[in-house]
Order: structure tokens, then C-alpha cells, then sequence
């Protein structure tokens, strides 16, 4: 199926947000990159933060589906998940586009706990949150609230150390102290 105008609108916008910024990015900057005129921008998205949402939601479907379907091809056990996930952290971090997470941005720019860009970045957060903590308690792990909360703050860790540093390999240095945490909440 042919995406629509909005649709392609959207997805042209999330590639110059993910790799400008939001804030550095003006709807005069969008007509030029995205081709869409202001006229019809404005037809589809009455403000800029309506169309920053709408290219929030299009990357936590993409990022979701992409990285929960690659955990599950990479093991197809819950503690293999949870540690496959920073191999799948790793392919990402190697592609030439990569600059980073979307939402990490999106919550410095928007600081604001209650502005809806701060919320949408924090929800895609919790969703994957939500899904190690269920990764954790079907692993068998003591408290997997907490193994939840440790590999999502690894897999954060990994994401900015390889946008700041080039001297690390944080997908394999997180995948290491994944399996640490992974074996005591284990173990007993």
C-alpha cells in the first residue's frame, strides 16, 4: 500500500529530527528537506510539536518492532533476550545513520516532565521497561522489577557512551555486566 502524504510527511520528518534535533529544526528547514510545502504541513500538523509527536510514535513502532523481533531471532529464551539485546544494540550502533536514541533527545529538548515530547520519549521508555521486567520474570529472576530496571539503565548507558565515545565497545562492555547482574538475580 502506497503511503499517504501524511504518512510519508511524518517519516521524512523523523529522519531530519533524529539527525538535526528538534529544536534546530524549523518548519521552514522541513518544507526544504521534507518537499512538502508550509501550506500543506500545516493542513496535516497544526504546530511543529504535533508533527514531533507524530515522528515519536512512527520511531517507537519502528524501534519496538525492529528490536523486539531481533532479541527473539538472536535467543529464543527470556535470559537469552535479555541478554541479546545488546547484540541487537551493537548492529544498531554500527550503522552508518546511527546518532543516537530519538527519545534520550527528545527528554533533554523537552525537560518538562508534563510537555507532551517529554511524556511520549518517557512512555517508550517505560514500554521497554515493561517488557525486560517481563523478559526477567519469565527468566526466573528473584526480583525482576529491578533486573527490569537494571538492563534497561545498561541499555541507556550503552546508547549514549556509543554517541559520546568512540574508545569503548559499550554494546559488549553493557552485554558483560547484563550477564553479571543476569547470573545473581539467578542464582539461589
Amino acid at each position: 500500500m502506497r503511503p499517504n502524504k501524511r504518512d510519508e510527511l511524518v517519516r521524512k520528518a523523523l529522519e531530519v529530527f533524529y539527525r538535526d534535533g528538534f529544536h534546530a529544526t524549523g518548519m521552514d528547514k522541513l518544507v526544504v528537506e521534507t518537499g512538502v510545502s508550509k501550506t500543506s504541513m500545516y493542513k496535516h500538523f497544526r504546530t511543529k510539536e504535533e508533527l514531533i509527536l507524530a515522528a515519536l510514535r512512527l520511531r517507537d513502532e519502528n524501534f519496538r518492532n525492529w528490536f523486539l523481533r531481533r532479541i527473539e531471532e538472536l535467543s529464543n529464551t527470556p535470559a537469552g533476550q535479555l541478554i541479546a539485546g545488546f547484540d541487537a544494540l551493537g548492529e544498531w550502533f554500527r550503522e552508518d545513520k546511527f546518532r543516537g536514541c530519538m527519545f534520550i533527545k527528545a527528554g533533554a529538548e523537552y525537560q518538562d516532565k508534563d510537555h507532551p515530547i517529554h511524556v511520549q520519549a518517557a512512555e517508550h521508555k517505560r514500554l521497554l521497561l515493561e517488557h525486560f521486567t517481563r523478559l526477567a520474570r519469565a527468566a526466573g529472576a528473584r526480583d525482576p522489577e529491578r533486573l527490569g530496571c537494571q538492563i534497561l539503565l545498561l541499555k541507556e548507558g550503552a546508547i549514549v557512551t556509543a554517541v559520546l565515545l568512540n574508545s569503548c565497545e559499550p554494546a559488549q562492555d553493557a552485554k558483560a555486566a547484563a550477564q553479571v547482574l543476569l547470573d545473581a538475580a539467578l542464582a539461589g
